[in-house]
């Protein structure tokens, strides 16, 4: 089968192309690409900002915001169908060497394969991927494919706050730092899970897109009494569960100046590759919990159970503010990178 796949061959060298599509391994399947969604570390990978998109040893496919559907499977492949709406998971783990085997986080994994960043990896900017059975998962089948494909970005708020031994409840006053899609899937967990949830963000139409999406209280971090802000809206004491969302210098070193007491601090936001000077030795003073997550470790499912409990509470095919044809991509990257006030998450569509 040809198909058009693109291909990432150096910053701002992305490419359409078209390709004989192997035969499935056994335990593979073959996905027809409905949506991908565009995500802003896919656009630092396009202009050469960030070294996670590896086209230093090949080309390879972006996307790992996908959904789709099933048309072919393997010959071993038990759990799923022809016919499944699916998605995916990004951190592809083995499971078989010996981090794996005990149980530590994806991005432990010895042999660690990243879908949509690697070309050892499938991607979702293509009209078809194949991928191992092990990383797909099924949708239900009334929801969309632009919905299957905000599973993998839901699923980093959502495991940033409960995963690995995290947790929240209606006793916290949670403050999510940073208003992107990342950002509001925090928001709508922890409202969700009955906190206060609060949002900072320095650009005001995510603000005002935070009030619809589970903030109680948005603020603008830039302003000059934004600290004082905070401690008003938590009676003097600073949250109690912190989300950093947004990877951005400031805003991480400003969590051990804001934190209250004893705050679980959740990164999640991007930073790696960067030095931040911050005074670490709030965490001691503050017995501050600071935990980190790379990949979501056995989160789909729950992910995708979650997102069908609270779907009809938040729009969901709101958050998609620009739907570009897949042929139209370099317009859709330019818009993706350029308009970050107006495009929250800019679509790619395939027309099935």
């Amino acid at each position: 089968m040809i198909a058009k796949i693109a291909f990432l061959h150096k910053p701002y060298d992305l490419k359409i192309q078209e390709v004989e599509l192997p035969p499935l391994k056994p335990n593979q399947v073959l996905v027809q690409v409905g949506a991908c969604g565009i995500c802003g570390s896919d656009v630092e990978c396009f202009e050469g900002h960030s070294a996670e998109g590896r086209y230093d040893i090949a080309p390879y496919t972006p996307g790992h915001e996908w959904g789709g559907k099933i048309i072919e499977v393997g010959s071993d492949v038990k759990g799923l169908k022809v016919g499944n709406k699916v998605t995916g998971d990004c951190v592809m783990a083995c499971g078989v060497c010996v981090n794996c085997k005990e149980g530590l986080m994806p991005s432990a994994c010895l042999n660690m394969r990243e879908m949509g960043f690697r070309p050892d990896s499938p991607g979702g900017m293509g009209e078809y991927m194949i991928a191992e059975e092990q990383y797909v998962h099924a949708i239900p089948d009334d929801w969309s494919y632009e919905m299957g494909a905000w599973v993998e970005t839901f699923s980093i708020g959502y495991f940033g706050i409960w995963g690995n031994d995290g947790y929240i409840d209606a006793s916290d006053m949670a403050l999510i730092i940073g208003g992107g899609p990342v950002g509001l899937s925090a928001a709508m967990v922890a409202k969700t899970s009955g906190a206060k949830t609060i949002v900072a963000d320095p650009i005001e139409s995510r603000r005002e897109r935070a009030l619809k999406y589970g903030a109680d209280i948005v603020l603008d971090p830039k302003l000059s009494d934004y600290y004082d802000q905070l401690l008003q809206v938590t009676n003097g004491r600073g949250p109690d569960v912190i989300v950093e969302a947004s990877g951005n210098d400031n805003a991480i070193a400003s969590m051990f100046d804001v934190a209250g007491h004893s705050c679980r601090v959740n990164l999640i936001g991007h930073s790696i590759g960067r030095r931040i000077p911050l005074e670490i030795g709030k965490t001691i003073w503050r017995t501050l919990r600071i935990k980190g997550s790379g990949g979501t470790k056995d989160f789909a499912q729950r992910t995708i159970r979650f997102m069908s409990a609270i779907k009809d509470k938040y729009d969901f095919e709101a958050l998609n503010t620009h739907k570009i044809p897949f042929v139209d991509l370099h317009q859709a990257m330019d818009i993706a990178a350029h308009q970050k006030d107006t495009a929250f998450k800019v679509m790619l569509k395939f027309g099935i």
